[in-house]
C-alpha cells in the first residue's frame, strides 16, 4: 500500500470526530502525531483533505471524495487479514471475551460448550463491562472480543457487527421504595428520585443523569443498589428475573420498557484468531449453527 494504514485510519477518525484533538484521544495518539498524519497523506495523494481555516477542520471537496475510497479500502485490508488468519490456521492459545450484561445468554452455554469441545487447550477468559469500558479493553489489547450495547458510533479501529439477539430493559426499584405505590411514572417524577445510573470507568463526553445520582459500572451492582432501596434503575429484564430475589417491582413508565439491540466488536488492529473467529460467527448468526 502506498499510504500508510496509520495515515489513512487518521484521516477517516479526524472526519467522523470532527477535530484532530478528538481523533488523537480516540486513537491514543498525540494531536501532532494525528496532525502530521494526514498532512503527510494530503502531500502523497497531492490534494487538501482539510479546510483548516475556521475552529474545527472541515472536510474539503476532495476530501469527502477521498473519505469513501479510503473507508473502502480499510474495510478491503480488514477482509484480507481475516482471510490470512483463516488460512494461516494458528490457533491463538488464549482468548479474552467481554461480556455486556445487557445481552441476554439464552444460548450461552451451548455455545462455550462447542468452544470448549472445538478448542479445548485455549485459556479462555471472560470479563464484564459495558459500553466505552468494551471498547477500551479492545483497543488496549486487554480483550480480543467484546459485547455491548448498540453504540451511535464506533472508532475506526473497531469492527462491529449486529447480533440476532435483542434484550429489554426496564425500569426497576424495590417493593419497599416510595416509588412502588405509584400507578404509573412520568419522567418529572423519575427526575426528582435518586436514579441508580451505569457509569463506566472510560466514560468521556457522554449526558449525565438529569437530578440526584448514585452510580457503578456494571448492571449487577445497581441491581443490589436497587434491591436495598438506595433508588430507581434500568436494568436488564432478564437479570432482574434471573437475579433479583424477587425485591424489585417494574415501574410503569411512557416508552418502558425499551428493545435493546447488541453489538459483536473487535480491534481491527490486533484481530481474533482461528478460535475467535469461530466465535464471532457463532455470536453473528446464532449459536445454533451447526459446528
Amino acid at each position: 500500500m502506498r499510504y500508510s494504514p496509520e495515515a489513512l485510519i487518521a484521516f477517516v477518525e479526524a472526519a467522523s470526530a470532527g477535530s484532530f484533538s478528538a481523533a488523537a484521544r480516540k486513537l491514543r495518539k498525540s494531536q501532532s502525531t494525528i496532525s502530521s498524519a494526514i498532512a503527510n497523506l494530503e502531500a502523497d495523494l497531492g490534494l487538501s483533505l482539510f479546510d483548516r481555516q475556521s475552529r474545527h477542520p472541515v472536510l474539503t471537496a476532495h476530501g469527502k471524495r477521498v473519505l469513501s475510497h479510503v473507508q473502502e479500502i480499510l474495510a478491503a485490508s480488514e477482509r484480507l487479514d481475516a482471510l490470512a488468519i483463516r488460512l494461516a490456521g494458528q490457533i491463538e492459545t488464549r482468548l479474552t471475551f467481554v461480556l455486556s450484561d445487557t445481552y441476554q445468554p439464552t444460548h450461552h452455554e451451548t455455545m462455550l460448550n462447542r468452544f470448549e469441545q472445538r478448542y479445548p487447550d485455549i485459556e479462555f477468559e471472560c470479563l464484564i463491562a459495558e459500553d466505552e469500558d468494551v471498547i477500551d479493553l479492545l483497543q488496549t489489547g486487554r480483550a480480543h472480543i467484546g459485547m455491548l450495547e448498540v453504540q451511535p458510533g464506533y472508532p475506526p479501529d473497531i469492527s462491529f457487527a449486529r447480533l440476532p439477539e435483542q434484550t429489554e430493559m426496564a425500569l426497576f426499584v424495590s417493593g419497599a421504595h416510595p416509588l412502588a405505590t405509584e400507578t404509573e411514572v412520568t419522567p418529572e417524577k423519575l427526575a426528582t428520585v435518586r436514579q441508580l445510573s451505569l457509569n463506566t470507568y472510560t466514560r468521556r463526553d457522554n449526558p449525565k443523569p438529569q437530578g440526584l445520582t448514585w452510580s457503578a459500572p456494571s448492571y449487577l451492582m445497581l441491581l443490589e443498589m436497587a434491591e436495598q432501596g438506595f433508588g430507581w434503575a434500568m436494568l436488564p429484564r432478564w437479570m432482574v428475573k434471573q437475579f433479583g430475589h424477587n425485591k424489585l417491582l417494574e415501574l410503569s413508565s411512557r416508552g418502558w420498557p425499551k428493545i435493546i439491540s447488541v453489538d459483536a466488536v473487535w480491534s481491527k488492529n490486533t484481530p481474533p484468531g482461528p478460535a475467535g473467529r469461530w466465535l464471532l460467527d457463532q455470536l453473528i448468526n446464532g449459536a445454533d449453527r451447526t459446528m
